[in-house]
């Protein structure tokens, strides 16, 4: 049997969707590949919050699944939006890679003192850290984003530990714990979403990762409750139950911050709500100050 699956064209997109084809062909089921261009792709010269976040990833892949000329498609799943059609369904979560934000520099790291970022999070998070340093923007794949370290236009880069790792790239730099520097919501993981076909999602279904889906899951039920939409600078991340959840100011300098063990979705949901109550203002601001602007 052949099924159809789409996917953007980045490299990272293609080696996610090969993992995911290859383990479906040692089960006995061949995919044929199709590439999709999303709005994320095709507009680079801006931030992703001026263009829709990172579900502009997502809808040209979602509407080729609802139109019938996919079967399913491959996601980085923190690029998922909370709220997703109906008719779609993720069929499959992969076993978590890492989920750590990766420093990658050309020089040494206390020379650093211009990094390239698009992201609230990110930036947030490197000020707090450290706030005599420049943050810079940058948008691009993972190949572009490097050339442009290594021309000179930036000291340093952030990128996603796991994207490196799954195109084989190593390079100068420095991992920060997720502990410190709390990553986007489900970041490391790669998702299978699929038409709500019972068959379909059953082939599919033998690539999920239950310890995965139910950590991501609960990152997923405190950033619904949480809100703030692609301006805030957040991050949540689970790791068997572990939960740890932050708010940041744009600047970094203020941070609203839970830790706790959670044993269910409910749990994660009322998380998300108390830390929405902690950080309402941080949201606001942060709306005020990017929202107002597209």
């Amino acid at each position: 049997m052949s099924i159809k699956v789409g996917t953007r064209g980045s490299k990272l997109a293609l080696a996610q969707t090969k993992t995911v084809c290859e383990k479906l062909s040692r089960l006995g089921i061949e995919a044929e590949q199709v590439i999709i261009n999303t709005q994320g792709d095709t507009t680079t010269g801006v931030p992703l919050h001026e263009i829709g976040g990172q579900g502009v990833f997502v809808r040209a892949l979602d509407d080729a699944i609802l139109a019938g000329e996919i079967d399913f498609a491959v996601h980085s799943m923190k690029d998922i939006p909370a709220f997703r059609p109906s008719g779609l369904f993720t069929a499959a979560v992969l076993k978590r890679d890492s989920p750590a934000d990766f420093l990658a520099c050309t020089g040494p790291l206390e020379t650093v003192s211009v990094i390239g970022t698009s992201s609230t999070r990110r930036r947030a998070q490197l000020l707090r850290d450290n706030p005599d340093i420049t943050i810079k923007d940058l948008r691009g794949n993972v190949d572009t984003r490097i050339r442009k370290m290594t021309l000179g236009e930036y000291d340093a880069i952030m990128l996603a530990e796991a994207g490196l790792t799954r195109l084989g790239i190593s390079i100068t730099g420095k991992r920060f714990p997720p502990e410190k520097f709390v990553p986007a919501p489900n970041q490391g993981t790669i998702a299978v979403v699929s038409r709500a076909d019972p068959s379909l999602m059953e082939e599919l279904s033998t690539l999920d990762h239950p310890q995965t889906r139910t950590d991501v899951a609960i990152e997923r039920g405190a950033m619904e409750q949480l809100g703030g939409g692609c301006f805030t600078p957040l991050g949540i991340y689970c790791n068997t139950g572990h939960l740890i959840a932050e708010v940041l100011s744009l600047d970094g300098t203020r941070t609203e911050r839970i830790e706790t063990e959670i044993k269910n979705i409910e749990q994660a949901r009322e998380q998300g709500r108390q830390l929405h109550k902690q950080a309402r203002d941080l949201i606001d601001d942060a709306y005020r100050k990017l929202g107002m602007k597209i």
